[in-house]
């Protein structure tokens, strides 16, 4: 099995945790406070990992430069911007299918992916994208019912928030990967460490500011909320370590589109620890979902 797979199922499930942790947080905090907590607890982390990744590397060690440092910018702001939508979500949507929306975000990587990085996908892994897509599609419009959905939901807010949060993250994951791989040197760990290090500091300077500004008094409010904000911040930086370690040996809209594994997560999150019920058309999606995950691995 390529390492990318376990590394990526890892990120996924290490991502739910860290939103179920989110959730919890929203009862509490702003939206921008709450996404704040998965950056700030996340840091000093992220720091001891490329520290230590540095410490270990064998070969030519990673080259920062400034086409480095731009990437990681245009990727931090659009992760904060794609994470702030997604915890938006919520108070539109239960916690399941909130998050499907933004699952379009897949098959945009595709495409930013060829715009920016000039990579393309097999065509059975687009098929298995594609698989996947209908899945979510079959989630989404579940909760209302397909007329309903198609003439009204698909422009409302819950359905283009959801597709914003999409953009922002494929954005985000492009970036990263293009600036992981503009290091250079021999291990593929040292350049995600210091990739997702340097992203964090931007990630959490930007949030400050913007708390400072928008909304003054959230920052140290996420700061006394470190009990379950912690939490939220291992779990984020684990679950980040593992997407940064595999965007960087392996195509992002892959990695993405594995990553749809975590909707199946999400369902037994909801299921069990939300006491969400599940309509069969969610069912059928997270099937759909699994099929194509199944070609996506198997192309």
């Amino acid at each position: 099995m390529e390492l990318w797979i376990p590394v990526t199922v890892a990120a996924a499930f290490l991502q739910n945790l860290r939103m179920v942790f989110q959730k919890q947080l929203k009862a509490s905090l702003t939206t921008g406070g709450a996404t704040f907590s998965r950056f700030v607890f996340a840091l000093p982390f992220a720091i001891v990992f490329a520290a230590a990744m540095q410490h270990i590397q064998v070969g030519a060690p990673p080259e920062p430069n400034a086409q480095f440092v731009l990437y990681c910018a245009l990727g931090g702001v659009a992760q904060i911007m794609a994470t702030g939508l997604l915890v938006a979500i919520f108070s539109h949507r239960n916690f399941a299918v909130g998050t499907a929306y933004s699952k379009t975000e897949t098959v945009q990587t595709v495409f930013l992916g060829l715009i920016l990085l000039g990579e393309s996908v097999s065509f059975q892994a687009l098929i298995g994208i594609l698989i996947s897509l209908l899945g979510v599609l079959a989630i989404s419009f579940a909760q209302t019912g397909w007329n309903r959905y198609m003439l009204r939901d698909l422009v409302g807010r819950p359905a283009l928030t959801g597709i914003a949060s999409g953009t922002c993250l494929a954005m985000s994951v492009v970036c990263y990967r293009a600036g992981s791989l503009s290091l250079g040197g021999d291990g593929f760990l040292a350049q995600a460490s210091l990739t997702l290090a340097v992203a964090l500091v931007i990630q959490c300077v930007v949030m400050a500011l913007w708390l400072k500004i928008r909304e003054p008094g959230q920052a140290m409010a996420t700061i006394r909320a470190w009990r379950i904000a912690l939490p939220a911040g291992i779990s984020g930086f684990a679950a980040s370590a593992c997407w940064f370690v595999a965007m960087t040996i392996q195509n992002a809209a892959y990695v993405r589109a594995l990553g749809q594994v975590e909707l199946v997560f999400t369902f037994a999150a909801s299921w069990f620890i939300f006491k969400e019920r599940s309509k069969p058309a969610e069912v059928l999606g997270v099937a759909l979902i699994c099929g194509g995950i199944v070609v996506l691995v198997l192309r």
